[in-house]
């Protein structure tokens, strides 16, 4: 006789072949690991979302990571980088609005004209914020210590560097056989920055072609393991202009992989109960709904774009990807109505600081 799913979700400590078993999960199990991961979340992190504004501020990048639609090789893509005045106004607009919280996201490079231009940046939003409190997060990929030091004392605080895949075969299958794309470098950073005190975050794509589930709850061991303190991962999409787009006879449906997603937010939130996960755009390209769905079943964070409408098109990581036309403001109160729609509060003028770093940081401590 099988194991029931109430059983698995209520253990203390969910094994690998336990997970296996709820991501394969049909959709009257499916409930009772959502109601589950609801409750953990209401007990544990509370009823309330945090925005964070996202500045995608430019798509040069020096990887040529297989999947990615802004990769080095991709002559179709119109390259851009904001420049300071028009990244600083959409900081200001998220702090004017209460938003407490922003990320800047760009391409990935480690030359120095780039880090330090972002240190200079950096050092602008902290005089910009005029001594309230506002949470950073960057993500801009591997960087030497030096590097990552320099941010953090120049005003970061979070870091979000996305694994895309723990198992070192299939990360292997999804980049270049190169010194740029090492995974060891990758889980390297990870450490670096959790060392230097960065709130640390990762993530993976859901429903690669060659994944299994067993390699899904590898990740979410992985992410358990490494005391990962936040989360960003949601269903791949494929964009015609990379690599990998010739296997998509190989992907699950679209509707496949966003049940996957969905199961995996629930079962990290089950897992992990007390860290930030985020409920991605990519889930509402597969779902009209579906970061909606996402914040019921354990995400607490969204991320409005704060990124002018003009070079969001530039910034297409994958295809079909929602709201490339809609302004901020637009932006910021359809986010609020789904948030509402999700049964949340908004942590307006909150950090939303993640509460596994706490605990995180006393244990180093």
């Amino acid at each position: 006789m099988s194991v029931r799913i109430e059983d698995i979700v209520n253990k203390a400590s969910l094994q690998k072949e336990d997970i296996v078993r709820l991501l394969r999960s049909k959709a009257e199990e499916a409930r009772v690991i959502y109601e589950k991961a609801g409750q953990v979340k209401e007990e544990y992190v509370g009823k309330k979302t945090y925005f964070r504004g996202l500045l995608e501020f430019s798509n040069i990048c020096a990887k040529n990571c297989f999947y990615c639609g802004i990769r080095r090789q991709n002559g179709n893509t119109v390259r851009y980088f904001m420049t300071d005045n028009e990244i600083l106004e959409q900081v200001k607009y998220a702090i004017d609005n209460r938003f407490a919280s922003v990320v800047l996201q760009s391409g990935e490079r480690t030359d120095r004209r780039f880090t330090t231009r972002v240190t200079s940046l950096l050092e602008k939003i902290s005089a910009l914020a005029e001594g309230k409190e506002i949470g950073v997060t960057l993500s801009m990929g591997e960087q030497s210590r030096e590097t990552f030091e320099e941010w953090f004392r120049a005003g970061a605080n979070r870091y979000l560097i996305r694994i895309e895949a723990s198992n070192k075969e299939l990360y292997e299958k999804l980049h270049p056989s190169d010194a740029v794309h090492d995974y060891d470098k990758r889980l390297q950073a990870v450490k670096l920055l959790q060392d230097i005190g960065y709130q640390t975050g990762t993530g993976v794509m859901i429903g690669l072609p060659f994944q299994t589930y067993e390699d899904l709850a590898d990740d979410l061991l992985f992410m358990k393991k490494h005391d990962i303190d936040m989360v960003g991962m949601g269903p791949y999409i494929e964009h015609k202009d990379t690599p990998l787009y010739k296997y998509r006879h190989l992907l699950p449906s679209k509707r496949e992989r966003f049940e996957l997603s969905l199961k995996m937010v629930a079962i990290l939130r089950i897992m992990m109960k007390d860290l930030n996960i985020a409920a991605t755009t990519a889930m509402q390209t597969l779902d009209p709904v579906g970061r909606e769905k996402a914040l019921k079943v354990g995400a607490n964070v969204i991320m409005p774009n704060l990124t002018p409408v003009k070079y969001r098109e530039g910034y297409l990581l994958y295809e079909d990807k929602p709201c490339l036309d809609e302004e901020v403001e637009e932006c910021r109160s359809c986010l609020e109505a789904r948030i509402a729609m999700a049964g949340d509060e908004i942590g307006y003028d909150e950090l939303g600081t993640s509460r596994h770093y706490h605990q995180r940081m006393n244990k180093k401590n």
